[in-house]
């Protein structure tokens, strides 16, 4: 019974998005929808308008029309979502300190307002974390949504809520934000509680020089309007994509990916090690001087630490 609400819960949310989308595209095609005409549209421009619109993410918009129309230029132009890819050390600082970024996370931190779900702690240190494929496989074919779910999380979730209070970040829409975290019972568990959930609209669109444009999730949007509990040395973001923490490199950590799950869930043992790492660096004054890149090796020198003592 519950895979197969789970099975028409999923089918709705598309099929909602997809008739909002539609209703957009023929409002923008006829002339009804309200779009400031510019000197070029791209069909980038659009999905990101339609976005605003429908909330229905660029990434999952597919249009299949021809606009005979010189001014509506091909997708490639598009800073959409692309494929996760490498970024040097030096490209990281550069588009860190680039002062369009700057000027478009300032913008954005304006715009976005954060909305609590429990108060902000007094000295306590902030981890945010992604969703897809951090906490959660949200493609894999099982049935059920709890068999999904990364081993261990709620273990891990109240482990580190005793240092740590939690916001989740999710490049999706608050919707199903919402929905994902009510359903595995991150929202309801009594061992811990989130402190807010942030979805895709609080992401900005970074400039790169070798690549498109793309999305990111700018830790400096949450130092901007919490300034009095979290910032840079008291922060750490965990994603498995290591573009999302391009404007707070020395902030993040990239986790290992949780795809598979159906063959993955007796094996993975991520947020175990990562709650020993956690708990580690709790009482350090600055978490942006470590490199979480070596983060297991810290962590198990720790636990030998420890031991001997």
């Amino acid at each position: 019974m519950g895979s197969t609400e789970d099975w028409w819960q999923t089918f709705a949310e598309e099929e909602e998005e997809f008739g909002l989308l539609v209703r957009l595209l023929r409002d923008y095609l006829t002339g009804n929808l309200n779009v400031t005409r510019r000197n070029q549209h791209t069909v980038g421009e659009l999905k990101r308008r339609s976005c605003e619109a429908t909330t229905v993410l660029p990434k999952r918009q597919k249009l299949l029309f021809a606009v005979e129309d010189k001014n509506f230029v091909d997708q490639v132009d598009s800073p959409e979502i692309v494929d996760d890819f490498e970024l040097d050390q030096d490209e990281v600082v550069d588009i860190k300190d680039k002062d369009a970024n700057k000027m478009t996370l300032k913008r954005r931190a304006s715009q976005y307002k954060i909305k609590l779900l429990n108060l902000c702690r007094e000295g306590k240190k902030l981890l945010v974390l992604d969703i897809d494929y951090t906490l959660y496989d949200h493609k894999c074919s099982a049935e059920n949504r709890l068999e999904r779910m990364r081993p261990y999380l709620h273990e891990f979730l109240s482990a580190v809520y005793a240092k740590y209070d939690i916001m989740i970040w999710s490049a999706t829409r608050m919707k199903c934000v919402e929905l994902k975290m009510g359903r595995l019972g991150v929202l309801s568990n009594p061992n811990y509680k989130i402190t807010a959930l942030l979805d895709h609209l609080a992401m900005i669109s970074v400039q790169s020089d070798s690549h498109r444009t793309f999305y990111c999730k700018p830790l400096g949007l949450i130092w901007a309007q919490l300034p009095e509990f979290y910032n840079e040395k008291n922060t750490i973001m965990f994603d498995d994509l290591g573009r999302n923490f391009v404007m707070n490199p020395q902030n993040g950590l990239i986790i290992r990916p949780f795809r598979k799950a159906h063959l993955n869930r007796t094996s993975d043992q991520e947020l175990l090690k990562l709650t020993q790492y956690l708990l580690a660096i709790a009482e350090l004054h600055d978490l942006s001087s470590l490199d979480h890149r070596v983060w297991e090796l810290y962590a198990e020198a720790n636990t030998k630490k420890r031991r001997c003592s």
